[in-house]
């Protein structure tokens, strides 16, 4: 492939459209053969093959926090395969193919940037994500509340952030993030409270769990304003403490020491050790 300075440059940037279009057209041909001649791939459905994409985004998203773009190239090629595998199912029965689904996201973009393609105007970022949210309110309909649009079924923290961009984007936000932040600290207090209670009281400590999840929310809602995604932040923390503990694990092993047999304080000698360690690259299994 060509420098990547140079594919900056709109010129080259349609100079390489044919061998993409090419690869696309392959990529096609390949998944024909194996749905007529491959016995797994003939036996697959849209159910059979939903838990295996949901893995391999996961797998996109594990390349991208490693910063690894050869594993995110092969990524890429396996959840794509799965978007044209889906399209062709749905040819099969009937529905629609992939030249409707790329057809019918041209018309998406092009309708949902109209300070692009029409004559709206919109300098900076926050004004595009606001305009984006109230167009898909009204391709949804009056009917549709705002955030109707949220997938119920994910994960607590990221629904947490589209919820508060999807209001956001219908005008219901904080102004400031002084405001966010004494929001977070308001929670703190209520959970503070809350749990105190909720040591000798199993009411309390639903109301505890309640705060909790305020105090959760209201973090989130303040990351926003810092610009924070919270859940790449806390999936980086996450891998950060596996990193140390498992170089807690290691050191603690060469001097012959098991961790059952350490106290807090002598493990913690191990961690701050760990923590003065330059980053490991992740190792895959």
């Amino acid at each position: 492939m060509q420098n990547p300075n140079l594919l900056n440059n709109p010129l080259l940037i349609s100079a390489r459209r044919p061998a993409q279009l090419e690869a696309f057209g392959r990529l096609l041909d390949v998944l024909d053969r194996l749905r007529t001649e491959c016995p797994w791939d003939k036996k697959q459905t849209l159910q059979t093959l939903r838990h295996l994409t949901i893995e391999e985004t996961y797998e996109i998203s594990d390349a991208i926090l490693r910063d690894d773009l050869p594993d995110l190239k092969k990524e890429l090629g396996d959840v794509m395969l799965h978007l044209l595998f889906y399209a062709r199912i749905a040819a099969e029965k009937g529905a629609f193919d992939i030249a409707d689904v790329l057809n019918a996201q041209c018309e998406k973009l092009i309708y949902r940037h109209p300070h692009i393609y029409g004559d709206v105007q919109a300098d900076d970022e926050d004004t595009v994500k606001r305009n984006w949210e109230q167009l898909k309110l009204k391709e949804r309909g009056t009917a549709t509340g705002v955030l109707s649009g949220v997938p119920t079924s994910l994960p607590a923290l990221v629904k947490a952030m589209r919820i508060q961009e999807k209001a956001r984007g219908a005008g219901f936000d904080w102004e400031q993030p002084e405001q966010v932040w004494d929001k977070v600290q308001e929670e703190l207090n209520e959970f503070g409270d809350e749990y105190s209670h909720g040591q000798a009281d199993k009411m309390n400590a639903e109301k505890a769990a309640d705060e909790f999840g305020d105090l959760l929310f209201s973090l989130v809602n303040f990351a926003r304003f810092a610009g924070i995604n919270p859940e790449e932040a806390l999936e980086r923390t996450n891998r950060k403490f596996i990193s140390r503990f498992q170089y807690l694990e290691t050191a603690a092993a060469a001097n012959n020491e098991r961790l059952a047999d350490l106290t807090l304080a002598q493990m913690d000698v191990y961690w701050e050790q760990a923590k003065r360690q330059p980053p490991q690259p992740e190792v895959r299994n």
